[in-house]
This record gives C-alpha cells, structure tokens and sequence, in this order.
C-alpha cells in the first residue's frame, strides 16, 4: 500500500507568478501548466466569496497540495 503525503502551501508566500516546487519531489508545478503533465486537479473548493483553495495531485510522487490564499490573491487584483 502505497502511503499518501499531504502539503499545505499559501499562494499568498510564494514569489512570482505562482510556480512552486512539489514539497517532496521537488517538481515544479505551474499554474500555466494545462496539460495535467506535472499535477492533477483534485479539488477546487469555492465559498460565497469565490475560489477559497484547491487540492492538486502531484503526477510524480502522488502527493496531494492544498493549495490556500486564493480570497487573499483575489482582494488585490
């Protein structure tokens, strides 16, 4: 049985145009990237206010990243 690692990375802590590396693997993951080559989209949880975070997939090492700060990065455009 292969083990699952969880990450939780805040959009709002990241530098540039939101490229990060994967917590474990360190592959890089961008949000430019449609061909779901890098990650998968698990999840993308919404409230009243919008797009609140989304769980992706690395496609590498199976990990799963909650991605948060998106009411935050949606305040400031």
């Amino acid at each position: 049985m292969k083990q699952t690692h969880e990450f939780k990375i805040d959009l709002t802590l990241i530098d540039g145009d939101g490229d990060f590396s994967c917590p474990k693997c360190g592959t890089k993951i961008s949000p430019d990237d449609e061909s779901e080559e890098a990650y998968s989209i698990l999840e993308p949880r919404v409230n009243t206010n919008g797009l609140e975070e989304v769980v992706i997939r690395c496609n590498r090492c199976c990990s799963q990243i909650q991605l948060t700060g998106f009411s935050s990065l949606q305040k400031n455009d």
